[in-house]
């Protein structure tokens, strides 16, 4: 008798155990998609065109990026226009991957990253930091670039 109660609780603690498991497991599945879709080029144009308040312009993106803005430099003095082939860094030389997400998996799915080179390279073109319109524009621009 012993045993059967010894075995029987042990049985309920692997099953309670297991469920627990398994529901974590489900949640951090569940979890994944929207994770990668807050971090996707088309979920942070959406977060820059809600910040800006209106609708991105593919226009206005590459006048943007195609234009001196008072200094030396434009968003193409680096990334090439349109933004679909290695560019290069003015002033260092350094290689740059392209920008177009259809000629660069890569590009634009670190918020983080996209973040902090929005800020720098806006420094360097404007002298400023962008506004949520102009990364919006920008943005939108570049989603623009097929194969």
């Amino acid at each position: 008798m012993h045993s059967h109660r010894t075995s029987t609780a042990r049985s309920h603690l692997v099953r309670t155990t297991f469920t627990a498991l398994a529901a974590v497991a489900a949640s951090l599945l569940l979890a994944m998609p929207a994770e990668a879709a807050d971090t996707a080029p088309d979920a942070q144009l959406q977060r820059w065109s809600v910040a800006a308040g209106a609708p991105a312009s593919v226009e206005r993106g590459r006048v943007f990026f195609t234009s001196q803005h008072g200094g030396e430099w434009s968003c193409a003095s680096c990334h090439n226009a349109p933004p679909t082939t290695d560019g290069k860094h003015a002033s260092t030389g350094k290689p740059i991957a392209p920008m177009a997400p259809a000629f660069n998996a890569k590009a634009f799915t670190d918020e983080a990253k996209v973040d902090k080179w929005f800020r720098r390279n806006c420094k360097d073109v404007l002298s400023r930091e962008c506004s949520a319109a102009e990364k919006a524009d920008v943005l939108a621009y570049v989603l623009a670039q097929k194969r």
